[in-house]
């Protein structure tokens, strides 16, 4: 299994990428778009991930765009999530 240093950075990393695309997750949570278990399942997920240091580099030249990124990266495991809660949220 995952330690908690594991865990943590990849939940960080997956709070990034969210904040980074415009999507709020803890918005998400609270009206119950992404139940706690499905955020659990995202991060452990993402633990998963062929290139962490890859996603902290794509964080770190889209931190300063005016508007979100179009989507994850295509190596994200969290992609689909991350664009299904998008949508989701901006149709509100």
């Amino acid at each position: 299994m995952f330690g908690a240093k594991t865990i943590n950075r990849h939940a960080a990393l997956m709070n990034r990428m969210a904040e980074t695309l415009g999507v709020d997750l803890t918005e998400a949570i609270g009206d119950g778009r992404l139940p706690a278990e499905a955020w659990r399942e995202a991060v452990v997920r993402c633990t998963g991930c062929s290139d962490p240091e890859g996603c902290q580099h794509w964080l770190a030249d889209h931190a300063e765009d005016e508007t979100a990124p179009a989507a994850a990266p295509g190596y994200c495991r969290n992609r689909d999530l991350m664009q299904s809660l998008r949508v989701a949220l901006a149709e509100e």
